[in-house]
C-alpha cells in the first residue's frame, strides 16, 4: 500500500489555492473603473452616514461578487480602525430565494437560538429582524448575492423604506444586489424601484489583456517561479476570453494546467496542459449540464444526437419531435407536447447545448426552427448513458459509442 501514501510535493505550486473560489487576493486587477464607481458608493458609510443601494449587473465570472467581498472586507477593516460599526450580512438568494427565508436567514445570524424556516407569520419575522438591527446598532449592508433567483421584492421595499415606517431607529440598513440577469430592475414592481434609490454599476465581460492581468497577478502567488512557460498565460487569457470573458473559467483553465503537469511529473506547465485542460473541463461542464436534466430533456437531447451521428444536422424541430416522441415510446413513456419541447429548446439552448435558428422560406416554406448540437457529440452521449440504456442504442449513434 505504500504507493499510496500521501507526501508533499513542490511542483508546480507554492500556494494552490491562490486559484480557488473562494480566495481574495489583497489587490484586485483588471476592473479599476468598476471599483472606482464601487468605492464611491459606500464611502458614506465610513463616514457614518448610509449610503444609497448599490446594484451590480453583469454575467458571471466577471468580478462581481469578488468586488464585493475586496471592497468590503477593507471598509469592516477601516470601520474597527476608526470605531464605526458597519456590519456586513451576504445571503445567496440561488438557495434562499423567497423574503421570507432571506429574512429568516437574517435573524439567525444574530441569535444561538435559531428560528425555523417555517411555522412563523411573515410580520413576526420582520419584527424578529428590525428588533435585531435595532438592538445591534450602526450600519448593516445586506448584500444579496444572486439577487435574481429572488421569487417576491417584498424584503427589498421592507428594506429600503425600514427607517421611514418607522421599523428601525438605532440602525440603518443599506442594500447591495449583484445579478446576472441585466433586465432584473425591470422585473420589480414600480413601488420598489421608486423606495430603492439605488446606484448601478454594469461590470462588462473581460477582454483578454484584463484576463491575463488577472492570471499573471495569481501566477505570481499561486505557482513556484519560472515554472510556466511564456504562452500558458496569454493562451488561458484567450480561451477565458472565448468563454465570455469568464476570470473564473480562465483561472480554473490555469489550474487545471498545473493540476496535469503536475500527474505527468513533467518539467513545466506547457501549452499542451493548457489545450488538454480544455478538453477535460469542457466535458465536465457538458456531463455537468446534462445530469441536471429532467428525463424529457435527456431523451430529447439524445433524439438530437442521434440526427448529429448521422450527419443530418441541423434538424428541423417537427423531425426532432417525432424522434423525440419514437424514443419515448421504446422507453415506456408517454411523450410530452411539441408545445413543451419548444419551450425546453430556449432552455438547453441558454445551457449552451444546442443552438436554435429561426427560418422563414416564405410561401414555399414557411417559418420553422432548425436545431443543432454546439457541443462535443461523444461527450454528449457519454453524459446520456442512461438514457441511452433505457431508450436503446439507435443506430446512427453505434458507430460512435462504438469507437
Amino acid at each position: 500500500m505504500s504507493q499510496f501514501a500521501f507526501t508533499p510535493d513542490d511542483f508546480p505550486f507554492q500556494n494552490r489555492n491562490a486559484l480557488l473560489d473562494d480566495y481574495t487576493p489583497d489587490e484586485m486587477v483588471g476592473r479599476d473603473d468598476e471599483l472606482e464607481a464601487y468605492h464611491t458608493a459606500l464611502q458614506p458609510a465610513i463616514n457614518e452616514s448610509q449610503p444609497d443601494n448599490v446594484f451590480l449587473y453583469g454575467k458571471t465570472g466577471v468580478g462581481k461578487t469578488a468586488a464585493t467581498k475586496f471592497l468590503l472586507d477593507r471598509l469592516e477593516s477601516a470601520s474597527e480602525q476608526h470605531d464605526v460599526s458597519i456590519s456586513t450580512h451576504v445571503v445567496n438568494c440561488d438557495g434562499v430565494d423567497t423574503s421570507y427565508r432571506v429574512a429568516v436567514e437574517l435573524v439567525n445570524s444574530f441569535r444561538d437560538d435559531k428560528i425555523s424556516e417555517t411555522g412563523h407569520p411573515r410580520s413576526k419575522v420582520y419584527d424578529l429582524m428590525w428588533d435585531s438591527f435595532d438592538d445591534h446598532g450602526g450600519l448593516f449592508i445586506i448584500v444579496l448575492d444572486e439577487i435574481d433567483h429572488l421569487q417576491d421584492d417584498s424584503l427589498l421595499y421592507q428594506l429600503s423604506r425600514a427607517r421611514e415606517n418607522d421599523n428601525i431607529s438605532d440602525a440603518r440598513v443599506s442594500v447591495v444586489g449583484i445579478s446576472n440577469d441585466l433586465t432584473y430592475r425591470d422585473t420589480l414592481s414600480p413601488k420598489v424601484r421608486s423606495s430603492l434609490c439605488e446606484r448601478s454599476i454594469n461590470f462588462p465581460a473581460y477582454t483578454a489583456d484584463e484576463l491575463e492581468e488577472v492570471l499573471r497577478q495569481r501566477q505570481s502567488i499561486a505557482f513556484q517561479e519560472d515554472i510556466l512557460a511564456d504562452g500558458v498565460i496569454p493562451l488561458c487569457a484567450a480561451f477565458g476570453a472565448q468563454e465570455s470573458g469568464d476570470a473564473r473559467k480562465a483561472l480554473d483553465l490555469l489550474l487545471k494546467a498545473g493540476d496535469i503537469a503536475n500527474e505527468e511529473n513533467a518539467e513545466m506547465v506547457r501549452e499542451e496542459h493548457v489545450r488538454r485542460g480544455r478538453s477535460l473541463l469542457q466535458q465536465e461542464e457538458i456531463t455537468s449540464g446534462i445530469l441536471g436534466l429532467n428525463m424529457h430533456e435527456k431523451i430529447l437531447l439524445y433524439a438530437l444526437a442521434s440526427y448529429v451521428s448521422s450527419d443530418d444536422s441541423p434538424v428541423r424541430s417537427r423531425d426532432l419531435y417525432r424522434r423525440y416522441e419514437r424514443f419515448c415510446t421504446e422507453a415506456g413513456h408517454d411523450s410530452l407536447t411539441s408545445r413543451w419541447m419548444h419551450d425546453h429548446l430556449d432552455e438547453l439552448e441558454m445551457l449552451g447545448l444546442i443552438a436554435v435558428e429561426k427560418r422563414n422560406e416564405g410561401s414555399t416554406g414557411g417559418q420553422y426552427k432548425t436545431i443543432e448540437l454546439v457541443q462535443d457529440l461523444t461527450a454528449v452521449l457519454d453524459a446520456l448513458d442512461e438514457t441511452i440504456e433505457s431508450v436503446g442504442v439507435h443506430q446512427a449513434v453505434r458507430s460512435t459509442l462504438d469507437s
